[in-house]
């Protein structure tokens, strides 16, 4: 599959952004990556919500060889090929798996951290460095070099 390709496969779904990724290329709409075409086929973005519809169609997840295993990644199930042929319910499907991806975004959103502390609140901050002389004592000994001379 080549970037022509692709962009002509997806039309009836909208604009669609194809980055190079691993072997081959992710798809991406309004700045979420939802597909990836590979060697392999054509990958879509699923969750909880469309994995059924995948198993209905005989598809399977993405899956890729190591060297002491094979790695199943479940978020990723090939398209279902009679779909290359439809690309109204290819839109659809699309449509389906970008939602999935946004659904997959909002779960890995950071929570919000803990406010700061503030800086003379830790017991670290109040006592000094190992092997450093105060800043307090320092200052006394440079007046008492300084008286002497």
């Amino acid at each position: 599959m080549d970037r022509d390709f692709l962009i002509d496969l997806f039309a009836d779904f909208g604009p669609v952004t194809i980055r190079k990724m691993f072997s081959g290329f992710g798809i991406s709409a309004d700045g979420t990556n939802f597909a990836l075409a590979l060697r392999a086929g054509l990958y879509f973005r699923a969750d909880d919500h469309t994995i059924p519809q995948f198993e209905a169609e005989g598809s399977q997840p993405f899956q890729y060889q190591t060297r002491a295993k094979t790695v199943t990644v479940n978020s990723y199930w090939q398209l279902p090929a009679r779909l290359f042929d439809d690309s109204e319910e290819l839109a659809d499907w699309a449509r389906a798996a970008l939602a999935a991806a946004q659904r997959a975004a909002l779960r890995k959103r950071p929570k919000a951290r803990k406010a700061a502390k503030p800086k003379g609140s830790s017991k670290a901050a109040s006592k000094p460095a190992v092997g450093r002389t105060p800043p307090a004592k320092r200052r006394a000994t440079k007046a008492r070099k300084a008286t002497r001379r």
